[in-house]
C-alpha cells in the first residue's frame, strides 16, 4: 500500500522552526528567567507533540508498524497533557485579564481565550477522529497532521511581526495590530487546507475540519471584544479555581482518546470487550 502524505515530517518539521523562529525572542531566549510555569508546560508539550508527529509519520514510511503502533499509544498520555497546556495558557490570560494587568490584556484578553478555547475544540475533534479512523490509513494519517494547522497562526504571527512586517496588510492601530497577523495567518492556512482537500476529496474531511476551525478562530479572535458578554464571560472564567480547569482539559483529551479509541474498534472486537469476563 502507499502510504499517504509523503513529505508530511517535512510540514511538521517547518511547523518546528517556525514555532521556534516565532518564539525565539519571547521564550526561548529568556529560559533561564523567571517565566510562568504555564508557558513551559505549553511550550514543552506542544513542541513533544510536534516532534512525535514526525516520529509516527518517519516509521510509517519507513515501513516500521510496530514503532508506529507502539508510539501512537505513547500519544494516549501525551494527547490530555497537551490539552492541559492549552488550558494554561487560558488560564494565564485569565488571571492577567481578572487583574487588569494592562490595557493590552484588557482589549484582547477575550479574542486569546475564545481562540484557545477553539483550538482545544479543534485539537479533540481532529484526535478523536484520527483513533476513530485509525483502519483508514488516508483519514487517520490526514486527521494527525492536520493537527499542527490549528494553532500555526500562533507562531507564524510572530514571525510575521518579526521577520517578515510587510505580509501585515491590515495595519489595524493599537493592540488590534496583533490580531491582524493572526488573521492573516489563519488565511493561509485556510488556503493551505483548501488546496489539501481539493487534491483529495474524498479523503479530504481533515481539511475541511481545519478550514472549519481555523474560519472560526478568525472570525471570533477578530469580533471578540464587540461580542456582547465575551468579556464578563473571560473574567467569570477567571474566577473558577485553575485546579478545576486544568482536570477538565485533562478529563476532556482522556475522553477524546478513550471514545475515538473505542468508536474505531471493528465492531467484533467492540462486543467482545463489552462481554462480561
Amino acid at each position: 500500500m502507499t502510504m499517504p502524505y509523503k513529505y508530511g515530517h517535512y510540514w511538521v518539521g517547518f511547523t518546528v522552526l517556525v514555532t521556534i523562529a516565532g518564539f525565539w525572542p519571547s521564550y526561548f531566549l529568556l529560559f533561564a528567567t523567571p517565566i510562568p510555569f504555564a508557558f513551559h508546560v505549553h511550550a514543552f508539550t506542544s513542541l513533544a507533540w510536534l516532534l512525535f508527529l514526525i516520529a509516527q509519520s518517519l516509521t510509517i514510511h519507513n515501513r516500521q508498524p510496530a514503532w508506529h503502533r507502539t508510539m501512537g499509544r505513547a500519544s494516549f498520555a501525551l494527547f490530555p497533557l497537551l490539552i492541559v497546556g492549552f488550558v494554561s495558557i487560558i488560564n494565564l490570560s485569565a488571571s492577567r485579564f481578572a487583574a487588569e494587568e494592562n490595557p493590552f490584556i484588557m482589549q484582547l484578553g477575550p479574542a486569546f481565550g475564545i481562540g484557545m478555547v477553539t483550538a482545544i475544540a479543534a485539537y479533540l475533534y481532529l484526535f478523536y477522529n484520527a483513533l476513530k479512523h485509525r483502519r483508514n490509513v488516508r483519514l487517520h494519517a490526514g486527521y494527525m497532521l492536520a493537527t499542527p494547522a490549528i494553532l500555526f497562526e500562533s507562531p507564524f504571527s510572530r514571525v510575521i511581526d518579526l521577520y517578515i512586517p510587510w505580509l501585515d496588510f491590515l495595519s489595524s492601530e493599537g493592540p488590534r495590530d496583533v490580531l491582524d497577523v493572526i488573521v492573516i495567518s489563519d488565511g493561509l492556512v485556510f488556503l493551505f487546507a483548501t488546496a489539501l482537500y481539493l487534491r483529495d476529496r474524498k479523503h479530504g474531511a481533515p481539511w475541511l475540519a481545519v478550514m472549519f476551525f481555523v474560519a472560526a478562530q478568525m472570525v471570533l479572535m477578530w469580533f471578540a471584544e464587540y461580542i456582547p458578554g465575551m468579556s464578563a464571560a473571560f473574567a467569570l472564567y477567571a474566577q473558577i479555581p485553575p485546579a478545576i480547569t486544568l482536570a477538565l482539559g485533562a478529563l476532556a483529551g482522556i475522553a477524546a482518546v478513550w471514545f475515538g479509541w473505542q468508536h474505531g474498534m471493528r465492531p467484533g472486537s467492540r462486543q467482545a470487550s463489552a462481554q462480561p469476563a
